[in-house]
């Protein structure tokens, strides 16, 4: 446990992420939090005669955030996310710097200069969209990424003196994009809920099953997973020796702080209620920053390395040891408590792991640690007495089509009423598109309508080498090759049961799928194994384009659907106020009859308009479904082709969506240019 340095009650619910510290007049730290009451809190110690004022924001509030986005100028602003739009406020002046209408939403906001810009600007992630504004909100930036955004942070990853953005989202990827170009990507076992930056090059992150860990640029160091989930992460020198630790707050209202190198928790506390947000400025004015807790409840919690209570060594050893077998016996047992209920039986379709001994031994339990297949990410098989063997088959479905190590850990034995098992452990690897099946290449007429070609001078031999590497290819492959310019296969999804055919044939390569996604994934694996920086490719899938006009549509209709539902809202508005005014006169006035006749037409409306509030909250929800759609669909098109003009082709995306020129729409599917 530790001691808190001072402690105070804001008298507000806050909401949880939607904390931040910001020096609005360029000298005193401010605590910046939104509450539940869709109103901004900024709470201003220096200032004791008033030092809580109020932000009133008219929509949801989804991203907070402070910081210099003025060039020559020390004070924050205070930028505000919202279901629909991005405001950048400039506190101590009270005004407004920019406000602009969103229509993907704003998930996440981070403040800081990439390569190519002159002065600092508000990057913002939303619906499977970033963009970046100047402090007068003029747009610099617009990009696609593969989902919601969860969190956004700029830091200078690979130490080359320019800075990238780490873009983690709820597709289980942390992308690295340099300038607006994704140059590199993990794929972690849930979605990311929260980034932050260290020094050269090493960053956190938290996932929403739990999961924290520290990334040295993209080899991971280290990892923790609790049954809790994150709320926050901030970074502070705790200890004083000169190194920032990892902090962590918790929903179970745990707060910590983890050495950033090794992992090992230096400190803990817990409040009595869930944490919103952690955040370090000199709260107090003490001449050093402290590190400032909030719990959702609006209880307010300062520590510096004072508050580290001083242990004994071996004894804080003992515990941690202690702690870490604890942890792993509760997850042994959980594991073998699922096996013990869960039945045996193999669905369909799945990549099927099997394991057997040469001999008679059996095979008694086996383990297997595989990252975002399972829910615990630790698979355990434990077969009844009377089912126990020589062989035992997994079933194993990676929801993503990612590159995967599986760990496994079979303990094998002479009998069944044994003591004693030997333990082999093994790690093999399963391949990117481990979820389709190599099948016999079908009849002209069943192929795909859909499809890419590009020119290819290759080897069919290294078309050989990247199919073993990407597929699970079977002794007797169905692969039609001479071996020299001629090479086919075909494959069927294990999710979908679609049909992609892939063929060489006279230094031209084509993929012909339905699945645009599929595609893409499968020419940007080829342009990596092949080493090509180089694609021109020519495309033509109607009924994604047709999809896509139908969205572009459905887009027009929503946002037409949405002007009018808040013109109703607004015109009930005012007639419920006039109402009110009409009761209380007719109150004042001991007329009764006229009274009930203005309450009973304020009962009315009041339903109407809360029925139009579910109604807007439903038509908000599909509008963001079919904008998520549009940009995808944008997505895997630009990857369709490999070169250094994605980002004016994205820009040529937007502009004809914007636009509904399907002309271009179709030209940009086709070849990639207007």
């Amino acid at each position: 446990m530790a001691i808190p340095l001072f402690s105070l009650q804001l008298r507000h619910s806050i909401i949880p992420h939607l904390v931040t510290m910001g020096k609005y007049d360029g000298s005193h730290h401010c605590l910046t939090a939104a509450t539940s009451e869709n109103k901004i809190l900024i709470h201003s110690p220096h200032r004791p005669e008033k030092d809580i004022s109020y932000l009133n924001i008219n929509q949801k509030i989804t991203a907070l955030l402070a910081g210099k986005a003025i060039p020559n100028d020390e004070k924050d602003i205070l930028v505000v996310g919202t279901v629909g739009s991005i405001l950048a406020y400039n506190v101590d002046l009270n005004s407004d710097l920019f406000f602009k209408e969103i229509p993907d939403g704003v998930t996440a906001i981070a403040i800081g200069k990439l390569n190519f810009m002159k002065d600092p600007a508000i990057i913002i992630g939303g619906n499977c969209s970033i963009q970046a504004f100047d402090c007068k909100g003029n747009e610099i930036l617009w990009t696609v990424t593969g989902d919601n955004v969860r969190s956004i942070i700029v830091m200078d990853i690979d130490l080359d003196g320019s800075n990238e953005l780490l873009v983690g989202s709820d597709d289980y990827e942390i992308r690295e994009f340099k300038d607006d170009i994704i140059v590199n990507e993990i794929s972690e076992t849930s979605s990311i809920c929260s980034l932050i930056s260290f020094s050269i090059g090493r960053f956190a992150y938290a996932l929403d099953n739990g999961t924290v860990g520290v990334y040295d640029k993209f080899r991971r160091v280290w990892r923790v997973k609790s049954k809790s989930s994150v709320n926050f992460l901030e970074k502070y020198d705790l200890d004083g020796d000169g190194k920032e630790e990892l902090i962590t707050g918790w929903s179970n209202g745990k707060i910590d702080a983890r050495n950033s190198i090794t992992g090992e928790v230096i400190f803990r506390d817990v409040l009595s209620n869930s944490i919103a947000g952690v955040v370090v400025g000199d709260y107090i004015r003490a001449g050093k920053c402290q590190l400032i807790v909030v719990s959702i409840t609006g209880e307010v919690r300062g520590y510096d390395n004072t508050s580290l209570k001083v242990e004994s060594g071996v004894q804080t050893n003992v515990i941690h040891d202690l702690l870490q077998k604890r942890q792993i016996l509760m997850s042994e047992l959980n594991n073998y408590t699922k096996a013990s209920n869960e039945g045996q039986g193999i669905p369909e379709p799945c990549v099927l792991l099997t394991l057997s001994t040469n001999n008679s031994m059996i095979l008694k339990a086996v383990t297997i640690f595989a990252e975002g297949i399972f829910e615990d990410e630790t698979h355990v098989v434990h077969p009844d007495r009377e089912c126990t063997s020589s062989e035992l088959k997994i079933a194993l479905l990676p929801p993503k089509d990612i590159l995967l190590d599986i760990h496994i850990r079979a303990f094998v034995g002479s009998c069944v009423d044994n003591d004693q098992f030997h333990v082999f452990e093994l790690t093999r690897q399963l391949p990117k598109f481990s979820m389709y099946l190599l099948v016999s290449f079908p009849e002209i007429e069943d192929i795909p309508e859909s499809f890419v070609k590009f020119r290819l001078v290759e080897r069919v031999q290294r078309l050989d080498l990247w199919l073993s590497q990407n597929f699970i290819v079977p002794q007797k492959t169905p692969v039609k090759t001479n071996g020299q310019d001629f090479w086919k296969v075909a494959i069927s999804s294990l999710r979908d049961s679609s049909l992609t055919c892939v063929t060489f044939e006279k230094e031209v390569m084509s993929i012909y799928s339905v699945n645009l996604s599929l595609t893409a994934d499968i020419v940007q694996t080829l342009a990596s194994y092949l080493n090509l920086d180089q694609i021109d490719s020519i495309a033509e899938f109607p009924k994604v384009l047709d999809d896509l006009w139908e969205s572009i549509q459905s887009v027009k209709t929503l946002q037409q659907n949405a002007v009018k539902l808040n013109a109703s809202i607004a015109d009930s508005s005012t007639l419920l106020k006039n109402l009110i005014v009409q009761a209380e006169d007719f109150r004042l006035l001991d007329d009764t009859s006229n009274m009930e006749k203005c309450l009973n037409d304020i009962f009315h409306i009041d339903k109407q308009m809360i029925q139009n509030h579910q109604v807007t909250c439903e038509n908000h929800d599909q509008l963001l479904v079919t904008l998520k759609k549009i940009n995808n669909i944008i997505q895997n098109a630009s990857r369709l082709r490999v070169n250094n003009n994605r980002t004016d082709t994205i820009t040529s995306y937007r502009q004809a969506v914007a636009s509904e020129n399907m002309t271009v729409l179709k030209k940009l599917i086709e070849t990639g240019n207007k």
